[in-house]
């Protein structure tokens, strides 16, 4: 372990966000308009950007809290079961009668890139009522995405007491004062250009700082580059973490393996810069396995890959 290593592994992570039932086809290439490709047999696999980071935490070893709704029917018993196995506490997980839980129609190609549609069916229902202190002013951090509305996830951040991280996904235009209200944004370049008002998405990373640095609100941001890898950006300091070279299979869940580990060694007191390579390492395991929530790491395939210490995390705080 690193001598400055983080030693805090009992903070709590509040996950306010989406569950859904995902069914995935792979195919050769991508359709184009009007087109029809036949694809391979098709999965399904529990997600939603909400849970699938609420898993990434838990299974990092933090406690965490989800906060959501899902419908009264077959998918959402299986989507609170499978957070339930993760250990995630699902005391504010509301279940709705009449109303459909999530679905997300994903199609991945051979080289594991993907579009997805998403049904959002219980999530859409999920409003400031649900956000409730005892679950978001408590925790250590709160994580935040826009698949549900943005009523609660603003709510979520003014009840926050913690370090909020947003993660802008789907992207989507913020109502006044939700950036003022984050610690941490964590967008891709497309949603970084959204935030800023750009006309085109930023391409070299000396182009994402720049365009970051105009953000108003938040103290530190991370911009997300796929492939290339992650820059954190914060006060004083730039780093650009390249990617662990992979062979990638399926990049569902690759943002949410990120967003999760960022935010648990945030927690357990790691600066942004070693968060971030954490993460980056999260995100490169999740793109070598199908499916969002089957193939996000565990803490100990996680540590065996960025060795004993690398990141900065402690392997046991004792």
């Amino acid at each position: 372990m690193s001598a400055g290593g983080p030693r805090d592994r009992g903070a709590t992570i509040t996950v306010v966000g989406s569950a859904n039932l995902d069914v995935v086809v792979p195919v050769t290439r991508h359709p184009r308009l009007g087109e029809t490709v036949i694809g391979g047999d098709h999965y399904r696999a529990t997600g939603g950007k909400g849970a699938n980071q609420a898993v990434a935490c838990a299974r990092l070893g933090a406690r965490t809290r989800f906060v959501g709704c899902v419908g009264d029917d077959d998918a959402g018993r299986t989507l609170a079961r499978a957070m339930r196995d993760d250990g995630i506490d699902l005391e504010h997980l509301a279940v709705l009668s009449a109303v459909p839980s999530g679905l997300a129609l994903i199609v991945v190609d051979e080289v594991g890139e993907n579009t997805i549609v998403v049904s959002p069916g219980a999530n859409a229902r999920l409003g400031a009522q649900h956000v409730v202190a005892a679950a978001v002013g408590t925790a250590d951090a709160v994580l935040l995405q826009l698949e549900v509305p943005l009523g609660a996830v603003v709510a979520a951040a003014e009840a926050a007491r913690g370090v909020v991280v947003l993660n802008p996904a789907p992207a989507t235009a913020l109502p006044p004062g939700l950036l003022h209200r984050t610690d941490v944004v964590v967008p891709n370049r497309g949603e970084l250009a959204l935030l800023a008002g750009a006309d085109a998405e930023p391409e070299s990373v000396d182009e994402v700082v720049d365009l970051a640095r105009t953000l108003e609100g938040p103290r530190q941001i991370v911009v997300t580059l796929g492939s290339a890898g992650a820059v954190a950006i914060g006060a004083g300091y730039v780093e650009h973490v390249p990617a662990r070279r992979v062979d990638a299979i399926d990049a569902t869940g690759a943002g949410d393996a990120f967003c999760g580990a960022l935010t648990v060694a945030l927690t357990e007191g790691a600066d942004l810069q070693t968060a971030t390579r954490w993460a980056t390492i999260a995100a490169s395991l999740a793109v070598e396995r199908r499916g969002a929530q089957p193939s996000l790491p565990t803490r100990q395939q996680l540590e065996t890959v960025a060795g004993s210490g690398a990141a900065g995390i402690s392997e046991d705080p004792t």
